[in-house]
């Protein structure tokens, strides 16, 4: 049983921002399709599950990058699960250049979602699978709830389209930072990167809701949430800095 699953990759054009670093939003695509990679070797991904009407879906996400990868350059993905906690599954990530030196980590939580039902099950199907890594040593804690702060504020509203959905029917988790990352705006991103970054998915969006989004910034911070009505769908929260000279 393969307790981390590993693998390199160049950085391409298309994983790029206008700064030829790499997105937010390519960070977590590669760690989207490493821990798919991962599950499917240990006998618990999508082409298995699916069998039983589930799919893996991800409830928090937490970054924190030393620095952003650059256009050209070979980067290295370390991924490994943890102890399940009830319904819900720890899985991490390292980041690491050429050199072996790690330039970034995240945790993340992955629960069951019965695709049918479009509800939480129960963690039982894949228990068994799981590798035990109670030896390992995560790089951070557990993701917490992201917390709206005060400062500025701004609101839009965002219907999903086409390219915001995924194989789940659904707005894919790696959009919410794009939606983010566009609502700060090229101005301040043109000069500045996301040094960490949290994410809380609360409720799935689907093709035809009308989301209402709220950033609001104070000094380095900024959180930027999802409603539709009175009801959150998500949370995004960070910090940010000016680009270093690294």
């Amino acid at each position: 049983m393969q307790k981390i699953y590993t693998f390199s990759m160049r950085v391409s054009s298309y994983q790029c921002d206008m700064n030829s670093r790499m997105k937010p939003s390519a960070i977590l695509e590669i760690m989207q399709e490493a821990a798919g990679a991962h599950a499917e070797l240990l006998g618990i991904g999508r082409s298995m599950l699916l069998n039983q009407d589930l799919v893996w879906i991800l409830t928090r996400v937490e970054v924190q990058m030393a620095r952003y990868p650059r256009f050209g350059e070979t980067i290295t993905l370390e991924t490994f699960p943890m102890p399940n906690r009830r319904w819900f599954f720890p899985r991490y990530f390292i980041f690491r250049d050429e050199d072996g030196q790690q330039i970034g980590c995240a945790g993340s939580l992955w629960a069951l979602l019965n695709i049918t039902e479009r509800r939480m099950s129960r963690p039982d199907p894949v228990l068994a699978m799981m590798p035990d890594n109670s030896d390992l040593i995560a790089p951070l804690g557990l993701p917490a709830t992201v917390a709206e702060i005060g400062g500025s504020f701004d609101t839009q509203e965002r219907t999903p389209v086409y390219t915001d959905l995924d194989m789940n029917g659904h707005v894919n988790n790696t959009k919410y930072i794009d939606w983010c990352c566009n609502a700060l705006g090229i101005d301040l991103l043109s000069g500045h990167e996301l040094a960490s970054f949290a994410l809380n998915y609360n409720q799935e969006i689907r093709p035809g809701q009308t989301i209402r989004t709220e950033l609001h910034r104070s000094g380095c911070d900024f959180s930027f949430s999802g409603f539709e009505g009175d009801v959150r769908h998500f949370d995004v929260g960070g910090v940010i800095r000016p680009f270093s000279d690294d």
